[in-house]
């Protein structure tokens, strides 16, 4: 059941938006993904500034356009989210300017669009998603992504890659090397950086502890 006071201090802007958060079946991009997000955005906004109503309403909307990870479209989901982001507040009585702010920083968010965040709004959405997908939960989702597109764990007869090309479509612990472990270096806050550091070492020490078991 959604509680509004989950998103303290924005709970009223929670209230109006949550309905269009999520759309789909996709356990890695449900409203669990979207409140840890708002929870790493705010701790970042703490240390680093810029204007909460902005970066909350980019939160919340950042996913409201599902695009499988497989799909030929996936290059373009954080700017269909923005676009259709931008309906809904210009529906809710937005100004122009604000509207625009929040469809840059949901664009910018996605690392599969490569576009780079100009505001700081843009920054913190940035780095509070990809926090999520490193660390214990980041874990978490690649195997669940895993076996949402059908691949396997790993290849166990070379599970390191040391004598084959890395395919992260069939064994998702191929994922760590050519996606997660990447992502701790592209941090645009210095309280992004700090959250990142330690979770990406989770993730390494996750790996080798894997790889000693099998």
């Amino acid at each position: 059941m959604f509680k509004a006071e989950a998103f303290s201090p924005h709970e009223a802007l929670a209230a109006s938006l949550i309905a269009h958060a999520a759309e789909g079946d996709d356990g890695s991009h449900d409203l669990a993904h979207i409140l840890r997000v708002f929870r790493n955005a705010m701790r970042i906004h703490a240390g680093e500034g810029g204007d909460g109503r902005i970066l909350a309403a980019a939160v919340l909307l950042h996913d409201c356009v599902a695009v499988e990870k497989n799909s030929p479209l996936r290059a373009k989901a954080s700017a269909l989210a923005a676009e259709k982001a931008s309906v809904i507040l210009a529906e809710l009585g937005w100004n122009a300017s604000d509207i625009g702010a929040v469809g840059h920083a949901i664009t910018a968010h996605s690392f599969s669009a490569g576009v780079t965040p100009r505001t700081i709004e843009a920054k913190i959405l940035q780095d509070a998603d990809r926090l999520d997908a490193i660390g214990m939960v980041g874990v978490a989702r690649c195997f669940y992504i895993g076996g949402r597109m059908g691949s396997g764990l790993y290849d166990p007869f070379d599970p390191a890659a040391t004598n084959r090309p890395l395919d992260d479509k069939r064994y998702a612990i191929d994922h760590f090397q050519t996606k997660l472990f990447k992502l701790a270096d592209g941090f645009q806050t210095e309280t992004g950086r700090r959250l990142a550091a330690a979770r990406d070492q989770s993730l390494r020490d996750f790996l080798s502890a894997f790889m000693d078991e099998i």
